[in-house]
């Protein structure tokens, strides 16, 4: 079997291009994604296109902590050692809702969903490895209210709960860096750019006219993190937080706060329940 790429969100926009280039550069893609029969018609696109592809499809809920757990046992069931995850799939509601499990929808699927399945698949990552994971530029606006999180009465701004949990992803990948050093296992993360897909949300639709001259096509929006995935030159690199230019930019400085981080991180073990 070759060399198997696990990537969550493939059923539109730059999850879609993502898995299509990881099938043409030969790796075995483990498309996790909540939509199984959307992410099947995507299967069927790349086969047609990468005859002879190996290509999965897992159903995953990132917002279910239980079809999250379900997901990763499949995969520990049915492949090998992994040598690339990509957190790729995010949702940017307009209106306050909560998980299955009790967190604010954003939050849940955003950054609590990806840091159970990562926890859940480290131990069977490939040496060398890579984890990828997409947060934003938007992440720079973004400030850690976990008591918002988990109460559902909360005034609900959705910029700031999307900012948050963009936040939290570039928190979670340094704080894994941190605790991959010494091992050949990296983790990175990364702003696509702002892409023009139909999956734009809501209330960002409204200022998309003026958002237009820097928009990427979501061909040009899934570079950044092929470019982690696939390129020699960052071999080694990790715990670095790379632009939609395939450049490594300082973060937030809140992002680069390691009491933040850590903080972040043992909320996250208790509310997933990993120890």
């Amino acid at each position: 079997m070759s060399s198997i790429a696990l990537i969550t969100g493939t059923t539109h926009g730059i999850g879609r291009v993502t898995s299509r280039e990881l099938a043409k550069a030969g790796r075995t893609v483990v498309m996790l994604c909540r939509d199984v029969p959307a992410a099947q018609r995507v299967r069927n696109e790349i086969l047609a296109m990468v005859p002879g592809a190996s290509i999965h499809v897992v159903e995953c809920d990132l917002a279910s902590l239980a079809s999250v757990r379900a997901a990763a046992g499949a995969v520990r069931r049915d492949f090998g050692r992994i040598s690339l995850l990509i957190n790729n799939a995010g949702i940017a509601p307009s209106r306050q809702q909560m998980s299955v499990d009790g967190f604010e929808l954003t939050f849940a699927t955003n950054h609590l969903g990806p840091f159970l399945l990562t926890q859940l698949l480290l131990d069977r990552m490939n040496s060398p490895g890579r984890i990828v994971n997409v947060a934003s530029r938007v992440h720079y606006r973004g400030t850690l209210d976990l008591n918002r999180v988990v109460n559902a009465k909360a005034r609900f701004n959705p910029m700031a709960a999307y900012a948050q949990s963009k936040l939290a992803n570039v928190l979670h990948t340094f704080a894994l860096a941190r605790r991959l050093t010494g091992t050949p296992i990296t983790a990175n993360c990364l702003h696509p750019g702002v892409v023009a897909t139909n999956l734009l949300p809501r209330w960002l639709r409204a200022i998309k006219p003026l958002l237009s001259p820097m928009m990427l096509d979501e061909e040009r929006g899934a570079k950044t993190t092929l470019y982690l995935a696939l390129s020699e030159v960052v071999t080694g690199a990790s715990g670095k937080y790379f632009d939609e230019n395939q450049i490594a930019q300082p973060a937030a400085e809140a992002a680069n706060n390691v009491l933040l981080q850590e903080a972040l991180w043992e909320v996250s073990e208790r509310w997933v329940k990993q120890d």
